[in-house]
């Protein structure tokens, strides 16, 4: 994950407000991965393991893997996780040039930091068998929360490292180019979708 000490920051908050939005985000993300039921599961941008860790503690019985390019971040996760999760200080492209597949791919809070997220895609497509499960901030109101909470005022509530902003509908659609979206829980300031792989993508 490209913010590795705001997302370690984020799940490690005293805020009482933060966190129980947080852990209905968690609750979600369990939630729909049950729905599919993956045996195998990859987190792109897995960060210090916070939500490979959510996935193993609901019990969901999947094998688990992340990738992250930060090599910090990887050694908390491992730290965190043990022999929970198979970690690797790698970029998804490579999997996916490996021809590797997985029954669910999750990319969490990633896309709004890629200059360029529609070359993710296709690397996505390649990397699920079937399920990929997608999460970013719900504009314009995750900027407005960070303004009342008094942060990033200077720049009207952004996140320095957010190069890319999505309201739900725009985001729904920027997945729709290669995905079918199977469902979009509420999970406010967030736009969560669960989605599955399609064949008809050509020219997406």
């Amino acid at each position: 994950m490209a913010d590795d000490y705001g997302n370690k920051q984020k799940h490690e908050s005293s805020n009482p407000i933060q966190q129980a939005l947080l852990d209905r985000f968690k609750r979600e993300a369990v939630r729909l991965s049950r729905r599919v039921a993956p045996a195998t599961v990859l987190e792109v941008g897995c960060g210090e393991g916070y939500m490979l860790e959510v996935l193993h503690d609901a019990d969901l019985g999947a094998a688990l893997t992340g990738v992250d390019f930060s090599k910090p971040a990887i050694a908390d996760a491992r730290k965190r996780l043990g022999d929970k999760a198979k970690l690797e200080p790698r970029d998804a492209r490579e999997l996916a040039d490996d021809g590797r597949t997985f029954d669910m791919v999750m990319m969490l809070e990633v896309l709004e930091h890629i200059p360029d997220p529609a070359q993710m895609l296709p690397i996505l497509e390649q990397l699920t068998s079937r399920y990929l499960l997608l999460s970013v901030p719900w504009e314009p109101f995750f900027r407005g929360l960070n303004l009342v909470r008094g942060k990033h005022v200077s720049a009207w509530g952004n996140d320095p490292e957010h190069v890319n902003h999505w309201g739900r509908r725009s985001f729904l659609a920027f997945v729709q180019r290669r995905f079918t979206i199977l469902e979009t829980p509420i999970v406010f300031p967030w736009t969560m979708v669960l989605a599955e792989k399609r064949t008809d993508t050509a020219g997406g």
